[in-house]
């Protein structure tokens, strides 16, 4: 199956380790960055939610009207604006972009960060309100006559919409979650699950719990999987660990840096327990080890406080890119990676990382394909043979 690249479609240069040099949304670094992929084999980039960051819609339309190929993936929170609203600006994006997107939808899993924009409801209602949500998008999507909807958290009357996306029948859902009302809304809905960087063992468990939900659904075809890291390369396997443990330390600092009062540990101000399973999960991955398989890193993710995307893959170029290949064993075939400098690990990894996994899997491929052919091919023959075993009725003249 062919693999994608998804990156990081930042509007500054601020990351966990640095300050941002500029304004919030720094128009030529977001060109900057976004050419930066495009150049060096990326398929598409994230453009990220958070309560009081740039509008990702309008960033992503800037982005996708200046650039000729890298498909947009556009995180969107359903409370933030009603859903025929929100149809329309996918529609009109997808036009824009020329039929290069995909929305992500994001239910939340931080209560406080919810009620920043005046979501008060529980995630188990968030969660029921995204599937409608999503259901309704789709819907408007695809749907040419003016329809009605009466549902648990939405209702509305004789409403079609004018615009519809350019790729057919409708741009591409993804979703994300590592709880069992993750799993049941996102297998349900989702054409890409997004998972985030663990361990081999627990990532197939979760990709199996992907599939089992759509089953229930009645899917007969499990969504896409995709996974995420934080890549830490360089030339040699001594150089990536003393730039993993230097951008350990840079971590540190800047939480430091701009950390609240409250509770320390360490000289480092310590979060508040996070209410995601995702994140609950990482933390305990790192609690109980800080490497895992090829390449997995835990510290920065335990740094963080589990925030996100935030497992690191620490080795050579040839190193990560064969932990990638571990996970596209298991089924992945959608890669996330976000480095800390963004420019620049946007560019090394294009350049160094992403051929090699390339290669590989089209070798692999290619592998697959001819086994296909030699097992339709013995099966044929096999079936054409005459049965010499067979007792035969004699011919009388």
């Amino acid at each position: 199956m062919p693999v994608e690249f998804l990156g990081i479609a930042a509007t500054n240069d601020g990351s966990e380790t640095t300050a941002r040099s500029g304004a919030a949304f720094d128009k030529e670094y977001t060109l900057r960055l976004g050419r930066a992929h495009e150049d060096h084999g990326w398929d598409r980039v994230l453009f990220a939610y958070g309560s009081g960051s740039p509008d990702p819609a309008p960033a992503a339309a800037y982005l996708a009207s200046r650039l000729d190929r890298l498909q947009i993936l556009l995180a969107h929170r359903p409370n933030v604006s009603y859903p025929t609203y929100a149809a329309k600006t996918f529609a009109t994006l997808d036009q824009i972009s020329e039929g290069r997107l995909t929305v992500h939808f994001i239910t939340g899993g931080n209560d406080h960060e919810q009620g920043r924009e005046g979501d008060t409801l529980t995630k188990d209602e968030r969660y029921a309100r995204t599937r409608e949500y999503i259901r309704i998008v789709k819907k408007i999507w695809t749907t040419r006559e003016p329809f009605d909807h009466e549902g648990e958290y939405y209702r509305f009357h004789d409403f079609v919409s004018d615009v519809f996306p350019v790729r057919q029948p409708r741009p591409d859902v993804s979703f994300g979650g590592s709880s069992p009302a993750a799993y049941a809304a996102g297998g349900a809905e989702a054409d890409i699950y997004c998972l985030w960087g663990e361990p081999l063992e627990q990532t197939a468990r979760q990709i199996e719990a992907v599939k089992a939900a759509a089953r229930a659904a009645g899917r007969t075809e499990a969504p896409r999987i995709q996974v995420a890291f934080r890549p830490i390369i360089a030339p040699t396997e001594e150089l990536a660990w003393e730039k993993a443990h230097r951008t350990l330390g840079a971590i540190r600092q800047r939480r430091r840096a701009v950390s609240r009062p409250g509770p320390h540990r360490d000289g480092v101000a310590q979060a508040p327990a996070p209410q995601n399973a995702g994140s609950q999960r990482l933390l305990a991955i790192a609690e109980a080890g800080e490497r895992y398989d090829r390449a997995l890193w835990t510290p920065t993710a335990a740094a963080t406080g589990g925030a996100g995307n935030s497992n690191a893959l620490v080795g050579t170029p040839e190193t990560v890119a064969r932990a990638l290949l571990d996970y596209y064993d298991l089924g992945v075939d959608v890669l996330s990676a976000r480095g800390y400098d963004l420019l620049g690990d946007a560019i090394d990894f294009g350049r160094y990382v992403i051929p090699l996994v390339r290669e590989e899997v089209a070798k692999r491929d290619a592998a697959r394909a001819a086994d296909r052919t030699a097992a339709a091919t013995a099966t044929a023959t096999a079936t054409a043979a005459p049965d010499l075993d067979r007792p035969r009725t004699a011919v009388r003249g």
